[in-house]
């Protein structure tokens, strides 16, 4: 088959071949399974007029369930102001991507800017970088920036609180990476801190990874859990919802010297699953360590307010396995997303999304309690927007039966735990509706 986009000869080919002492293309992919290999020519469709292309994918999305978002785990169904697609869609900020004539993308850097700024603000750290791709590879990241920063340390621990998602993220790259990593067991619904403390004895840790608001939407409380963790030199991250940093505890007071997150909840729809972004933020001391893009401002020949890329660590390009990471670019559309929607909603609309989730939520789980086919799964802890509560329905069929009734929501967490969530979206009329139905669910 021809590839007529392609701009490679038959001579140049068969040089780069040679070149690597391979005979042919054939050769060259043996390794590859011959299942994934491309095998003839694709079934495409002809093509057709705009109109119909459009009422095509119009009848493809109408496939699509629409469901009533009560569910959280990780990403969540917070309101996005309309003007934002009109405001990122703007030139001389739109781009998917990271500048490399940096300073003549003076919008780009400009929005880059704030967005660390404000990422900063949040999390009351010193510095943070132009994003990260989602949440679980900003914790990675930070894990990877405690190794470097500690040196002769080997391991690194997790609280077992954590998301499961971002767990499996950390293992995969502290496997690779050499280090090893110890997941901390939990207390009643929430990070063991004695169980760390116990840990950090053996002088081997580098790092320690905790979440603020948990994967069962408990708040957690790690007062004295910095102290511990820097009387053993090792580092603290605190992974957080930026969103709930508005009216919580941040990294910063806890601590910490990282922070770290999906930034998802500051406005951007979830979208079938992506694309969303992380942060990572961290003390000035630590700021060489920090992967990615860091931009500040300065002024010009002029004397004008200019934005220039301040620092990016070059052992990522060149280091290669040498490096402390090899992250080289960055989330730039969807931090774009992130700095429009924080600069619409300022502070007070920040903690008013949290006030209406907060009163959302704690309605919800009263009127679940009341149904008596729910009950208290972990006594005294307080929540935000998230929580877990125990079933005496089967908790996959009680998540299916919802769904087929128009609710993503009692999601399954192990055993008869299922977790709801509600935010500024949701109405009272729609609580009460789903309440019903599940008055009226018999599994």
């Amino acid at each position: 088959m021809s590839y007529p986009y392609f701009p490679h000869t038959g001579e140049d080919i068969a040089g780069m071949l040679g070149r690597i002492g391979v005979k042919s293309l054939d050769e060259l992919y043996a390794d590859v399974p011959s299942d994934v290999l491309y095998g003839g020519e694709y079934d495409l469709p002809d093509a057709m007029p705009e109109m119909e292309v459009r009422r095509y994918f119009d009848n493809l999305d109408r496939k699509n369930s629409r469901l009533t978002v009560f569910g959280g785990c990780g990403a969540y169904d917070h309101y996005s102001p309309a003007v934002i697609p009109a405001l990122i869609s703007r030139a001389e900020f739109l781009t998917a991507y990271t500048p490399y004539q940096a300073e003549i993308s003076q919008g780009t850097l400009r929005y880059i800017f704030e967005f660390q700024t404000m990422i900063a603000e949040l999390t009351k750290m010193d510095c943070a970088n132009a994003s990260m791709y989602d949440g679980a590879t900003s914790a990675a990241e930070a894990m990877l920036m405690a190794k470097a920063a500690t040196r002769k340390k080997s391991r690194v621990l997790v609280s077992g609180a954590m998301a499961g998602n971002v767990i499996e993220v950390v293992a995969t790259y502290m496997k690779y990476h050499g280090v090893e990593m110890t997941v901390t067991p939990l207390d009643n619904g929430s990070t063991d801190i004695a169980a760390i403390e116990s840990e950090l004895q053996n002088g081997d840790v580098a790092g320690v990874l905790v979440p603020s608001i948990n994967k069962y939407g408990v708040i957690e409380d790690l007062t004295g859990l910095a102290d511990a963790v820097h009387g053993a030199k090792a580092l603290l991250a605190v992974y957080s919802d930026p969103s709930a940093l508005a009216v919580l505890k941040t990294p910063g007071e806890w601590g910490a010297d990282m922070a770290c997150g999906d930034a998802q909840t500051l406005g951007i729809p979830l979208n079938y699953g992506g694309p969303y972004v992380g942060y990572l933020a961290c003390r000035k001391e630590l700021v060489r360590k920090l992967p990615g893009r860091i931009v500040g401002a300065t002024t010009d020949i002029d004397g004008k307010r200019a934005f220039v890329l301040t620092l990016q660590a070059r052992e990522q390009h060149i280091r290669r396995e040498k490096a402390t990471s090899n992250i080289c670019s960055n989330q730039s559309l969807m931090a774009l997303y992130v700095t429009v929607y924080l600069s619409l909603m300022g502070k007070e609309g920040m903690k008013r999304v949290n006030d209406l989730s907060y009163g959302g939520a704690h309605y919800l789980y009263k009127q679940l309690l009341a149904t008596g086919k729910f009950s208290e799964a972990f006594e005294g802890k307080p929540f935000l927007k998230e929580f877990t509560v125990r079933t005496s329905l089967p908790a996959d069929k009680l998540h299916a039966a919802l769904a087929d009734g128009g609710y993503l929501a009692a999601m399954p967490m192990g055993g008869d735990l299922v977790s709801f969530c509600v935010t500024e979206k949701r109405t009272r009329e729609e609580i009460d509706n789903m309440v019903e139905l599940i008055k009226r669910i018999e599994l």
